[in-house]
């Protein structure tokens, strides 16, 4: 049973009875050695094979093996229930909620080998969910705009005051981070109760009206990227690509569960606005470092 749930665990299809297939993998193929060795531990016998595609006929058959259609209909009740209740809930108890039905979506997309119209359904209802909440809890979130999106010189952005609404959440403190670490390391910063009381003189970004915020698809993460030619980076990107998953949905991103877990934790514990972004930001430093190793390997 240990064995058979490590198999269910890793996304392995069943051919027959005792008959188990993963697409090939260095790491998914280590997950089956070890999966053989424990059966041979226990006094089993296993057989461990590597197939080459060409030897065989009719692999298409194979790939329906691992639809996951079932398990993305699944969450369709539960986020039924999350939206009939989300009137009656807290902020606290909504996001919590929602957070679990992503999770689960995300446990789903990493053994989902071969996606389908099934996995997109379920991310732009995961993403409708998102706006539900960020309507009800989060009315200052900004609107997609249609603006083009400036070039500028960083030179001429150093050393200025930058405003965004206070309670930060993912685009909003990754930005800060963003303009901190690339744009302006000489940054301040001033939390605002209400995007009306952003000061004349400061940069104000993610929210409406903003010199820096949602424009077509993009996050203001994102716009910032285009903005000050930081698109080369391959790891900024790729943050950006985890920064949008989590503030609007869209092509699931397999950190995002852990890195929204995280931020959670992060804003409960951190006192303040200034204490959550250099707390969170040095968990950015990480990914930004670990997406850049990965590039650098590839």
């Amino acid at each position: 049973m240990r064995v058979w749930r490590a198999l269910r665990a890793q996304g392995a299809a069943v051919l027959r009875d005792g008959v188990y297939l993963l697409p090939a993998s260095p790491s998914r193929h280590e997950a089956l050695h070890y999966q053989a060795t424990a059966i041979e531990e226990m006094g089993g016998k296993a057989l461990l094979m590597r197939v080459d595609e060409s030897a065989m006929v009719g692999t298409e058959a194979l790939t329906t093996l691992f639809a996951r259609d079932t398990d993305y209909a699944e969450l369709r009740e539960p986020l039924a229930v999350w939206h009939q209740q989300l009137p009656g809930l807290t902020a606290r108890e909504a996001r919590r909620r929602l957070l679990q039905l992503q999770r689960r979506f995300q446990a789903i997309v990493e053994i989902d080998f071969f996606p389908g119209t099934a996995s997109g359904r379920a991310a732009a209802a995961l993403a409708d969910a998102e706006a539900a909440y960020n309507r009800r809890f989060v009315p200052d979130e900004p609107q997609r705009s249609h603006a083009e999106i400036p070039r500028l010189d960083r030179v001429a952005f150093r050393g200025r005051l930058w405003a965004t609404r206070r309670h930060l959440w993912v685009d909003r403190v990754a930005s800060a981070w963003l303009i901190r670490r690339f744009i302006d390391p000489e940054a301040r910063f001033v939390w605002l109760a209400s995007p009306e009381e952003c000061p004349p003189e400061a940069l104000g970004f993610d929210f409406d009206g903003a010199a820096f915020t949602h424009a077509g698809d993009k996050v203001t993460f994102e716009v910032m990227l285009a903005s000050f030619d930081l698109v080369k980076d391959a790891a900024l990107l790729r943050l950006g690509e985890l920064v949008r998953y989590l503030d609007v949905g869209g092509s699931p991103v397999p950190e995002a569960a852990g890195l929204q877990l995280m931020l959670s934790g992060a804003r409960e514990r951190c006192p303040d606005d200034d204490a959550l972004l250099d707390h969170v930001g040095a968990l950015l430093d990480d990914l930004y470092q670990a997406y850049g190793s990965i590039d650098d390997h590839t």
